[in-house]
This record gives structure tokens, C-alpha cells and sequence, in this order.
């Protein structure tokens, strides 16, 4: 697939430069914030190649890409005239423009926003760290060491400097400058300043206290900061002359907030850190089992509203006060899980294409990325997404049972973070294998045993780019499809043209077959005619798409080229209206076939059965060039 033309395509389908204030991406997704989400198309990014799906969640519209995300991400950044992550005085947020959205999505969006840039940083580091316990525990490595000493220097530094990186994550996402923001962190954690704190006893600024506390490896301390410290450069650029702010400006806020950090606001998100720790040794000291139950049955949940990136801080501060994390042994089983639901999908599935495409998402899943498994299959069968949630809730009983706990931040919580379960007691690496197969076994089985329906018997119309049937079209089309018993339906040419399997069409809601089965004609005539005897059932708008039902009960959709919904109607010329009786060789629609292909778009057109679910097969004619009222395949009931 053309990256470079798939980061176009997206950037189009957002609104285009001028609506994107911000753009970052993680290990699957292209996370924006937009200027108005509505001006982002989101049904055809929903269907565009090399999408797997859009949400939005926390005030951020997420582009789902799966591995491939890091390179979409360059090109697009790569396509835009201005820096996406820049200060932008012209944008929407200064002029009022942006659409204000309640606190608790803001919080969301800035912690995901403040997290996602550093994650390489930190998950570099902590595979650093288990790889290392990992030699000591097998004795290859002493941990006296000068090797081990550099190797831990190596994956200790992204902790322990931590508020600095932070600092610049923070500042960005806010606004304001990034080095100010790490001129902060690094003053709050200068040697000197350390070693005057490190004793415990308090000191003295100007006469006002310095409360003792120790800020390496922090999060909310320097977070408070940060935030704070925006307000007070922006109100001092506000009133410095710009021949003087270059001076004025850093200096000031400098003053103003390494002194105030010491004196209150350091030790303010020391206490709350603290307390989030303890609250959370607290919980699973005395409800493990419900807490664990709780947090891996609902952990990809947390994951798909981006809700999970609220528990970074946790994580940091509990590695950082006590030592471990009970967090992400329930991540690393709700993950797994996710790989497990999908393979009892390929183990029950009947599709080949199902089976391969299970198999290879839930390897994914369970190496640690989740999104290719839990969208391509588990939600998009229902029934697999529950089985995988109910394995998460096993597994992460079990852990709760066995005090589970995670001693680095691997990042990925799958099998490659295992090192992060290494601690001198082995016996926490085995029970975190142990859970990790629960989760995986149990989620396949009851995956197996709660079944999905395979084929999707949905209107051929809910493709997204046909429009609603009319409520009388939709009644004869339930009507007929009840009634009618299943036979072998003959399907004739409604295109003159070349033939193609769907395979080739550019659309993966016909390419795997996800609407149904058939095949694709590249149209050398611009007209559409009946392929069956039997009713117009739903005729789109624009024109492109048309749903029939034939008189035995098959219900097909002829889709006219792809993305050409965006032509609102423009080129297409219906001979029919929905509810309409036809025959075979009826026109239904006429097209401008060199004026859609001008204008940028494909005409190849699936013609497919929709209803597979009541037929065994799809049995081709076996031509490669077609006229209209040809053979062109059989679906064998």
C-alpha cells in the first residue's frame, strides 16, 4: 500500500491542514485534535484503505492504522506546511474557534497527549531494565559489575530524569515553551538541590520554607509545575515589549517557579502522588481479587476510550514509591486475551480469509499491539470482543489471587514485556505466564463456545457509502427474504466490462468480503443494468450504489467505483426509483464513467451477494471480459 498517498487521503479526510491543531501518534493510531471533528469525513475514513477504524474519545479523533502507523505519520507530517505540534497563534484555540469540551475530557486528552510522545523513551528503557534483571536472575551478569552498572544507568536514566521529559511533553501539549518547561524540571532536580533535600529536613528560601522531597522519577509534581508555569510565561509575554522578551520572558518565569515549585507545588504533587500509590496498595493489599477482576475485565474498554492513559500516572508512581505495579500484569492479561478471543475466531470460522486474518491479529495481540485483533475481529464479531473481556476477568483473578506484580515499564504488555515480572522471587515470573495462558485459553473457549455470525445478513445499504432504504423498500426486502426459500440464483452481467475478483478492489469491506461475495467489473460502457429478476430495494442518493432483492430471495448490491459517494450525486443518472419491479436487462443507471475517473476515482464496481449466510458457494462463469445480460456467476445454495 502507498503510504505517502494513504497519509494524503487522511489528511483530506480530517478537514485538511488548517483543521488539525495537534497530530501524534502511538504504536497503532493517528491521534489528532481537531479545530471541529465535524468537519472530518468519518464515515470514508472508516473505509479507506489502510484504515482499520476512527474513533473519538477524550476530545481526540483517532485514526486506527495498526504497525504501519509510525511511517503514515512521517508522510503526513511530511504533507503539512507547518509544524502539527507547534505554537500556532493563528489557530482556532486562540481565536475562539475551538469547541470547548468538559474537564473530563480535557484531562483525558492532555495526559494521553502528554504520554503518547514519551512512550518510545520509556519503553525503551524498561526493556533495557528487564533485560537485565533477566541476566542477572540467569546469572550471566554480576550485579557488581561495571557492565551492569552501565546497562542499568541506561535503563534507569529515562526514569530517573523523568520530570525533565516530561516537562517538554507537558509544555507542548500546553503551549508553551518546551525548554522553559525543562530548565524547571532540571533546577528542581539539580544535584545541588538534591542533596540539600535529601536528608529530610526542611530548608529555607528567602526566609519561607522548603519542604524536603525527592522529585527523580515523579510525575504529578512536575506536571502541576508545568502547568502553572504556562500561565505565568504567557502573562509575562503578554506585558514585555517583544524587543525584550527573548530576556525578560525566561527569566521571570524561571524565578517565579523553581522557588514556588520547592515551596508548594512539588511537594503538594508529591503528596497526591503518594497518595494514589498507597490508595492503590491499599486496594489490592485488601480487595485483590475484586480489584483485579475489575481492572482486566475492563481494561480494553479503558484502551478504546483512551481512559487507560489516566493510569500512567499511577503506574510511574507506584514503580517509583513502592518498587512494583499491579497494573500491568492486568494489561498484559487483558491483551492476551484479546490474541486468545481472536483464535477461538480462527479455530470456530469457516472463511479462510476469517481464519488467516484471526490467526495473524491474534499473534499481534498477543505480542503486545491489540488494535488489529480487537477491531478487525473481536468487536467486529461481537460475541469475541465479551469472550475477551471475560478472559481478561479470569486471568486477572488469578493474579489477584497470586499478588502478581510488574517490577519495570515494558511498554507493549504482551509476551515480549515478560522481563517486567522478573524479580528475585520466580515464582512471580510463573504465575505471570500462568495467568497470561488463562487469559488466552479461556477467552479462545468461550469464544468457541458463544459462536459469532460470520456473515454479515445486514443490508446490503449499510455499506457506508449507500444510503437508508425507504421504509417500504426495506419491508418488501424482509418480506421477500423471510418468504423465500434459498435456491441457486443466477447472476447476469449488470456492466459491460472486465471481470475482477474482489481481492482487487481497493476497499477492504469488498476486498475481504466483509459486505459479501461476488465479483468486480471495470466498466468500458457508463451503464448499470438489472442482473436479476426482481426489486430495486434501496437506491442512494448519489447515485453509486444500488440494493436489489430477486424474486427467490438474493440480495445483492451493485457499489459503482469506490469513494464515489463524495460525488453527491454528480455523474450518475438513476433510470429507476427504490421499490421499483425489474428484469433482467433493465437499465437502472446510467454514469459519466471518464468524468469519475477525471475526477480521481475508480469505477471498478462490485456486484455481490449480500445474504452468503443462506448460500453454500459463489460459482463463476469463468469469463474475464463480460457484456451486459452475460452469465456472470452462480450462487449455489
Amino acid at each position: 500500500m502507498d503510504k505517502q498517498q494513504l497519509s494524503k487521503d487522511i489528511l483530506k479526510l480530517v478537514g485538511g491542514e488548517e483543521n488539525i491543531d495537534q497530530v501524534t501518534h502511538c504504536m497503532t493510531r493517528l491521534r489528532f485534535n481537531l479545530n471541529d471533528n465535524q468537519k472530518a469525513d468519518k464515515a470514508t475514513l472508516k473505509n479507506t484503505p489502510g484504515v482499520m477504524g476512527v474513533m473519538e474519545n477524550g476530545g481526540q479523533f483517532q485514526v486506527i492504522i495498526g504497525n504501519d502507523v509510525p511511517i503514515v505519520y512521517n508522510a503526513l507530517v511530511g504533507n503539512m506546511s507547518k509544524s502539527p505540534n507547534a505554537d500556532n497563534a493563528t489557530s482556532s484555540a486562540s481565536t475562539g474557534e475551538k469547541k470547548k469540551r468538559n474537564p473530563i475530557s480535557a484531562l483525558f486528552d492532555f495526559i494521553s497527549g502528554m504520554f503518547t510522545p514519551i512512550l518510545p523513551a520509556i519503553t525503551g528503557a524498561g526493556m533495557i531494565k528487564g533485560i537485565v534483571a533477566i541476566l542477572v536472575a540467569l546469572g550471566w551478569l554480576s550485579n557488581t559489575s561495571s557492565t551492569y552498572i552501565i546497562l542499568s544507568a541506561i535503563g534507569d536514566g529515562a526514569f530517573y530524569f523523568l520530570p525533565i521529559i516530561l516537562a517538554i511533553s507537558a509544555a507542548r501539549k500546553l503551549g508553551s515553551n518546551m525548554y522553559i518547561a525543562a530548565a524547571l524540571a532540571a533546577g528542581i532536580m539539580h544535584p545541588t538541590i538534591t542533596a540539600l533535600l535529601a536528608d529530610g529536613h526542611n530548608s529555607s528560601f528567602m526566609g519561607i520554607t522548603v519542604i524536603a522531597a525527592t522529585y527523580s522519577s515523579t510525575v504529578i509534581p512536575i506536571v502541576l509545575a508545568v502547568w502553572i508555569a504556562s500561565y505565568v510565561e504567557k502573562a509575562v509575554d503578554r506585558v514585555i515589549h517583544a524587543s525584550l522578551k527573548l530576556l525578560i520572558v525566561p527569566t521571570v518565569t524561571l524565578l517565579i517557579m523553581v522557588p514556588l515549585t520547592l515551596m508548594t507545588v512539588g511537594p503538594l504533587g508529591t503528596v497526591l502522588g503518594n497518595g494514589l500509590s498507597g490508595g492503590i496498595s491499599w486496594l489490592f493489599d485488601n480487595m485483590s481479587i475484586f480489584a483485579s477482576i475489575l481492572i482486566g475485565g475492563t481494561m480494553s474498554l479503558l484502551i478504546i476510550t483512551g481512559m487507560h492513559y489516566a493510569l500512567l500516572p499511577i503506574v510511574v508512581g507506584s514503580m517509583t514509591t513502592l518498587g512494583y505495579d499491579f497494573i500491568i500484569p492486568l494489561m498484559f492479561a487483558a491483551n492476551l486475551a484479546q490474541g486468545g478471543a481472536a483464535f477461538g475466531v480462527g479455530l470456530r470460522s469457516r472463511n479462510s480469509k476469517t481464519k488467516s486474518l484471526a490467526y495473524s491479529t491474534g499473534l499481534t495481540a498477543i505480542m503486545g499491539i491489540t488494535e488489529p485483533a480487537m477491531y478487525g475481529i473481536n468487536m467486529k464479531f461481537k460475541k469475541p470482543f465479551i469472550a475477551a473481556l471475560s478472559g481478561g476477568a479470569i486471568a486477572g483473578a488469578f493474579m489477584g489471587i497470586f499478588n502478581v506484580k510488574s517490577y519495570v515499564i515494558t511498554g507493549l504488555a504482551g509476551l515480549p514485556s515478560i522481563a517486567a515480572f522478573v524479580s528475585p522471587a520466580i515464582s512471580t515470573l510463573i504465575y505471570a505466564l500462568v495467568g497470561g495462558l488463562i487469559a488466552i485459553v479461556a477467552a479462545a473457549i468461550i469464544t468457541y463456545i458463544l459462536g459469532f455470525q460470520e456473515e454479515n445478513a445486514s443490508e446490503p445499504v449499510a455499506a457506508p457509502a449507500a444510503e437508508p432504504a425507504t421504509p417500504a423498500a426495506a419491508t418488501t426486502s424482509a418480506a421477500v427474504t423471510e418468504e423465500a426459500k434459498a435456491q441457486d440464483e443466477q447472476v447476469f452481467s449488470p456492466i459491460t466490462g472486465e471481470v475482477k475478483p474482489l481481492s482487487e478492489v481497493p476497499d477492504p469491506a469488498f476486498s475481504e468480503e466483509i459486505m459479501g461475495k461476488g465479483f468486480a467489473i471495470q466498466p468500458s460502457e457508463g451503464r448499470v443494468v438489472s442482473p436479476i429478476n426482481g426489486t430495486v430495494f434501496s437506491l442512494s442518493k448519489s447515485g453509486h450504489a444500488i440494493g436489489l432483492v430477486s424474486d427467490t430471495g438474493a440480495e445483492m448490491l451493485i457499489h459503482i467505483g469506490i469513494d464515489t459517494v463524495k460525488l453527491k450525486g454528480q455523474f450518475f443518472s438513476p433510470k429507476v426509483q427504490a421499490g421499483a419491479k425489474v428484469a433482467v436487462g433493465d437499465v437502472l443507471m446510467e454514469f459519466d464513467r471518464e468524468q469519475i475517473e477525471k475526477a480521481g476515482y475508480t469505477t471498478i464496481t462490485p456486484v455481490i451477494i449480500t445474504n452468503m449466510h443462506q448460500y453454500e458457494s459463489i460459482e463463476s462463469a469463468g469469463r474475464t471480459t463480460i457484456k451486459e445480460k452475460d452469465l456472470l456467476f452462480t450462487a449455489k445454495a
